[in-house]
């Protein structure tokens, strides 16, 4: 990789109480090292090693609320119950005591399958569904969103209570909140489904609304979206700039301060048919229509999109020229990062020095333990 100025991704960025150093975040990506829902003495050394390479937020992998099926793997962390809160516990002091800052990302994996595990309740989405025409499940009660609801706003108040700097609400990639969203998927004819994509985000907006009351004004909120689904790659739940207002502007109004917006690739524009195939992605068309805080994402610093790691494929290096392009626009705010520092705890301190030369690219090993 050539020498290129990097000083655009150091800067420090406040948001509400929570001040980062830099414009780095490390993405939540599921690791299923937690027996029994359980984080270990290794998880919180696997985040610590982040937090001493210099990363400036670390988004957790997805921990899920209290709900009978709210996973999709046994080894999938809880972030409710005395002995996963204690592991969590561990987690924060060990990542603040190598200067990190550092938020949990609350997950509720609704119908979406991970492996053949099946948890021992029924699955629940919004109309029994995993993906279009494919029934998994039961449809949600009334009773069972106020519940879940409930379990969101209560994680968000534990993560604070823990010592927390901020809680991402994950509501993308087709899992549960995602599946409300998704016209596909959300086929109820009450106040939480509808034709629009403002009607389907109720759910969404009632869990954010529900956590901000939960964690006060200044706490920052973050929210994980994305067009794209893990069912279907193709799914496009805006097809405009006015329907993404009409989805992501009222999530921002109920309490959202930062919209982090999946890609599988950080380049590519959202709207090239309006400007062109250098034109905003989807997090800068999130920045220019809701006036919020944007993370974005999609193989930074990798030659080879997140679809490799799910097929053991490895990924070489990639130039952050594209990067550094739009980060000194202010096309975003932040930049998250996921496979190359599972590679690779000390990539943000690479980068910050200039220290091309050892930089790794991602290795599917690596995902068979907590390196």
């Amino acid at each position: 990789m050539s020498s290129i100025d990097t000083n655009v991704l150091f800067r420090p960025l406040t948001i509400k109480s929570l001040t980062l150093k830099n414009r780095i975040v490390m993405a939540p990506m599921t690791r299923t090292f937690s027996p029994g829902g359980v984080p270990t003495p290794a998880n919180a050394a696997y985040y610590q090693r982040r937090a001493a390479g210099q990363v400036g937020l670390i988004l957790s992998e997805g921990t899920v609320v209290d709900r009978p099926a709210s996973r999709n793997d046994p080894n999938i962390p809880f972030f409710h119950g005395e002995a996963a809160l204690a592991g969590w516990k561990g987690v924060i002091d060990a990542v603040h005591g190598a200067g990190g800052r550092m938020g949990p990302q609350l997950w509720h994996t609704g119908a979406a399958r991970y492996s053949e595990w099946e948890p021992e309740a029924p699955v629940e989405s919004p109309s029994g569904l995993d993906a279009p025409g494919a029934a998994r499940g039961v449809a949600m009660s009334d009773s069972a969103i106020a519940d879940t609801i409930a379990a969101f706003a209560k994680a968000a108040a534990d993560a604070k209570r823990l010592g927390f700097d901020t809680v991402e609400i994950h509501g993308a990639h087709g899992y549960l909140i995602d599946q409300f969203f998704w016209s596909g998927t959300n086929l109820r004819t009450d106040q939480y489904g509808g034709a629009t994509i403002r009607q389907r985000s109720r759910f969404a907006r009632e869990i954010v609304a529900a956590v901000r009351k939960a964690v006060g004004p200044d706490f920052p909120i973050i929210l994980r979206v994305s067009q794209w689904k893990q069912q279907d790659l193709s799914v496009r739940l805006a097809e405009t700039p006015a329907a993404m207002t009409d989805w992501l502007l009222p999530l921002v109004e109920a309490g959202v301060d930062v919209l982090h917006c999946s890609q599988r690739r950080f380049w590519e524009p959202e709207f090239p048919e309006i400007d062109g195939e250098n034109g905003l992605n989807c997090a800068g068309w999130a920045k220019k229509l809701t006036g919020a805080t944007t993370i974005s994402v999609g193989s930074v610093g990798l030659d080879g999109d997140v679809l490799n790691a799910f097929s053991g494929k490895g990924s070489g290096i990639m130039s952050l020229d594209r990067l550094i392009e739009r980060m000194a626009r202010d096309e975003f705010d932040l930049i998250a990062v996921g496979r190359a520092l599972i590679s690779d705890p000390n990539w943000t301190a690479k980068i910050q020095s200039n220290n091309y030369e050892s930089l790794k690219g991602f290795d599917a090993a690596s995902l068979a333990e907590l390196v």
